[in-house]
């Protein structure tokens, strides 16, 4: 049987690293990867194929930047090509992406099964791009792979049929298991930067809702500002947010303040997380491996679809509002533990997904 997953995000490398692994331990399964090029620059894209040891993509669109409409629409237009050359039994996607919705759109079109890995997510909030593009997603797909037990309850909730829904756990955490006892405090990043272990405050921003908001954007910045007084900042720099903080004009005094990087390697991040005193994010992906590091984690967004963390105590909802109310959610957050709990899975969901695929393929 031949599986085609489409990828195109830095997380979704991460993801289908595992995932791959345990498709090619299926005799009754091939897979061919298309890689829609929506992470394009080296340090977002071929430096986690080199890492994760991933085979290269049989597929590389090259599509990237513009609007969401006109990337949706391009990748939509070449991934039905590669479905029409190649005629695959099934379609895997990632997430939340533009490349996700793309894909499942294009394969549902043409009458190809679609399998979701991290379905039924959901963070009510439909002013998001990515809760449009998951949304959409988990309805036209026939395997719902389920990270936790709240998303299985959200696609219940809408009606979704139950033999549909497959809880097989969170795949990241299966990476974090097989990548993280790799990764070590000395060496790597942390000795290039010459920062120690606990030492800093780990920023990722690169949420529309905080990118594309001057004022929002704004808050953060001066929140990390007055963070960076007590304790290092160091914040890998999206190349979208880069251009937001040029944009709004203070690209260089933050940079006077906090150590702006560029885009860093998969273990590289996981050296990072692993061993800083506070994440203060908006991604989804990180603010899960702060938890698997057991680091305590700031999500600068006003929801969040990871809820379990939050309800555990190891992470905090905080929106770029206020900047003092701001700085004194991370600040008060920094040496703060939560529960000890274990919402996502035993960390064979990647194992799970492949069996359950070559299981119910013809």
């Amino acid at each position: 049987m031949k599986l085609l997953t489409i990828i195109g995000a830095r997380p979704q490398f991460i993801k289908a690293s595992v995932v791959s692994v345990a498709i090619g331990a299926q005799d009754d399964l091939t897979e061919i990867i298309v890689h829609t090029g929506q992470h394009f620059d080296a340090n977002m894209s071929n430096v986690f194929f080199e890492e994760l040891g991933m085979a290269k993509p049989a597929y590389h669109l090259n599509i990237n930047s513009g609007r969401h409409g006109d990337m949706t629409g391009r990748m939509l237009i070449e991934i039905e090509r590669v479905l029409l050359a190649e005629k695959p039994d099934v379609v895997l996607v990632y997430g939340d992406t533009n490349s996700t919705l793309a894909g499942a759109l294009a394969a549902a079109k043409l009458h190809i099964p679609v399998a979701h890995v991290e379905a039924g997510l959901r963070s009510f909030n439909m002013r998001m791009p990515e809760e449009v593009n998951r949304v959409l997603t988990d309805r036209v797909s026939r395997w719902l792979f389920t990270p936790t037990a709240v998303a299985e309850r959200n696609l219940r909730a809408e009606g979704v049929a139950a033999e549909l829904i497959i809880p097989v756990g969170d795949v990241m955490y299966d990476v974090a298991l097989h990548y993280g006892a790799r990764v070590k405090a000395e060496g790597r990043i942390l000795g290039g930067l010459g920062i120690k272990p606990a030492s800093y405050v780990l920023t990722t921003i690169h949420r529309a809702e905080n990118t594309d908001v001057p004022e929002r954007l704004m808050v953060i910045v001066d929140a990390l500002i007055q963070v960076a007084r007590q304790m290092s900042v160091v914040w890998p720099v999206h190349p979208r947010t880069r251009g937001a903080l040029r944009q709004i004009g203070c690209l260089e005094k933050l940079s006077q303040h906090a150590r702006l990087i560029d885009p860093v390697g998969y273990l590289d991040m996981v050296q990072l997380e692993k061993y800083a005193a506070l994440i203060a994010t908006d991604s989804g992906g990180v603010q899960k491996e702060a938890f698997f590091y057991r680091v305590p984690c700031v999500t600068l967004r006003d929801e969040t679809e990871w809820v379990e963390i939050v309800d555990a105590g190891w992470n905090r909802l905080a929106a770029p509002q206020v900047v003092d109310n701001l700085v004194q959610t991370i600040e008060g957050a920094v040496g703060s533990t939560g529960q000890d709990v274990s919402p996502y899975g035993s960390g064979d969901a990647a194992e799970k997904i492949a069996l359950r695929l070559a299981s119910d393929l013809p």
